[in-house]
């Protein structure tokens, strides 16, 4: 990627928005521009794991101003992606589907194990490089709003990841609801973050690591008030935490705190957050934590970095790690995917060599990953194995790829062969209706396990978005009936998807 090329993440936590927005030089990214916008989004979860109106349309506001400041970026310089809360909420999809409207780009909801990820490549590449620093083991800590990251890594390499759901904004309201503070209160926070952090012990444990990060949010707060109090700057230590508490309890409420360096809008969740982080403390036998200056965004913006060049995406490295563990045939998995690409690029000419910046490009990249996966659920079961597949992608734990690519994955998984009603809805997506029509009849044309000859086999689009015209040659079909006739029962299983797919064999 060119030097001064502008990178913009969108990070949509549940207690706050934020937009980092950098440029790139030489291989780092500088910060040029960051707001942050407090929408406390995951106040609004009612009982039901709804969020309310008031709550989304405090987001959608947000969004809106931030969509106005990334005027004139193009889409593969831009991702924004959606955390726990949006992880959560029932209703998340009504939500989005605005949210995207007035940000004018997508929105990934990212699954927790792919936040800690990310948070740890944001905390990797923004530390000051030392001596002896390749070595560090490193223990990463994120309390956000409703979840907490908790992460050993070395280098740039995340080791091992994991999310809680546990955070400022969620134990606030549990524990701290009328802003109270109190002694009791703190104990029964402080042992309810334990039971729900405890399993964290198993590769968190004091001999794992060797130094300690804290990573925005809670523990970002914290550092700037002990900062201001002539506390060691950079540092929070076990000392400062009694010496917060004391504070906390002497004011009785949220309201009346008085802190030098403490926002207004950290008062309403500082009981929450304090009240974890002394368990992770207390739990991980932690003295002292290091606050670290990247986070969430600075992760995405590396990986938008990382993903201009096709060698560097972690998604194409994790599709190869879940073909192998689920033992692939990785021939015909690659005789799929050639054949898929080739009848895909017919009907979107620019999608061969198109940038993976452009949807064109982005979806040829997809259906070939598609095409990888396709045999997953053959590792459950040859029957059904297409169910199974889909299962397995929505299930997963896969680095790099967001909840909602993975579903697109298992969508084309789940249509690649059998009835088509079962991905209906799917199908009005006239980019994904081409993406599965090349993979299903890749699949047909490949049945018995050998190269199909694609070359006497012209696919086009017809007159509407959701009808498309396959011609064969006469002497293809005679040398191979079998795919003919496959190819008359494809035609019908469309007309029953009202999508038209005509064949003609001359």
């Amino acid at each position: 990627m060119q030097n001064g090329t502008r990178l913009a993440a969108v990070d949509l936590g549940s207690n706050s928005f934020r937009l980092e927005i950098g440029e790139v030089d030489h291989g780092q990214i500088h910060r040029a521009e960051y707001l942050k916008e407090t929408v406390r989004l995951g106040n609004g979860l009612d009982a039901s794991r709804n969020l309310t109106l008031e709550a989304m349309q405090r987001g959608w506001a947000a969004l809106a101003r931030f969509g106005e400041r990334l005027a004139g970026f193009k889409p593969g310089q831009v991702r924004a992606v959606a955390t726990q809360t949006l992880r959560e909420a029932r209703n998340r999809d009504e939500f989005l589907l605005r949210a995207r409207t007035v940000l004018g780009f997508g929105i990934d909801v990212i699954p927790g194990r792919e936040e800690a990820r990310l948070i740890y490549q944001g905390v990797a590449h923004t530390l000051p490089h030392q001596d002896g620093s390749e070595r560090e083991r490193r223990l990463v800590v994120d309390i956000g709003g409703r979840s907490t990251e908790l992460i050993i890594g070395q280098r740039f390499e995340a080791l091992a990841t994991e999310s809680y759901r546990v955070g400022s904004v969620a134990w606030s309201m549990k524990h701290f609801p009328d802003g109270q503070f109190t002694p009791a209160a703190f104990r029964v926070a402080e042992v309810a973050a334990k039971a729900v952090l405890d399993d964290a012990l198993a590769y968190c444990g004091r001999d794992q690591w060797d130094v300690a990060y804290g990573s925005s949010g809670t523990i970002g707060a914290v550092g700037d008030v002990l900062l201001a109090a002539g506390h060691a700057p950079g540092v929070v230590t076990r000392e400062g935490l009694d010496w917060l508490l004391d504070r906390l309890l002497k004011a009785g409420q949220a309201d009346k705190l008085r802190l030098d360096g403490m926002r207004e809008d950290r008062k309403a969740v500082i009981g929450g957050g304090l009240s974890v982080l002394r368990a992770i403390f207390s739990l991980l036998d932690i003295e002292e934590m290091r606050v670290a200056q990247g986070a969430l965004r600075h992760g995405v913006l590396y990986e938008l970095l990382e993903r201009d060049e096709a060698v560097a995406d972690m998604r194409a490295t994790t599709v190869a790690r879940l073909a192998t563990r689920f033992a692939v045939d990785s021939a015909q998995a690659r005789r799929v995917g050639e054949t898929a690409s080739a009848l895909f690029v017919q009907l979107v000419p620019g999608a061969r060599g198109a940038a993976n910046t452009h949807s064109a490009g982005r979806a040829l990249r997809k259906l070939r990953w598609a095409a990888a996966l396709h045999e997953i659920g053959n590792h459950i079961a040859h029957s059904d194995s297409h169910k199974h597949g889909a299962y397995i992608l929505d299930n997963v734990e896969a680095p790099g790829f967001a909840t909602n690519e993975l579903h697109v994955l298992s969508q084309l998984v789940l249509g690649h062969r059998g009835k088509l009603r079962k991905i209906e809805t799917s199908l009005d997506d006239a980019l994904f209706t081409a993406q599965l029509l090349a993979l299903r009849l890749a699949v047909l044309l490949c049945h018995a396990r050998r190269d199909p000859e694609v070359d006497s086999l012209r696919l086009a689009r017809g007159g509407s978005p959701q009808s498309f015209e396959l011609r064969a040659s006469a002497d293809w079909a005679e040398r191979y009936p079998q795919s003919a006739h496959l190819l008359q029962e494809e035609v019908l299983a469309w007309q029953k998807a009202n999508v038209q797919l005509t064949l003609q064999i001359d």
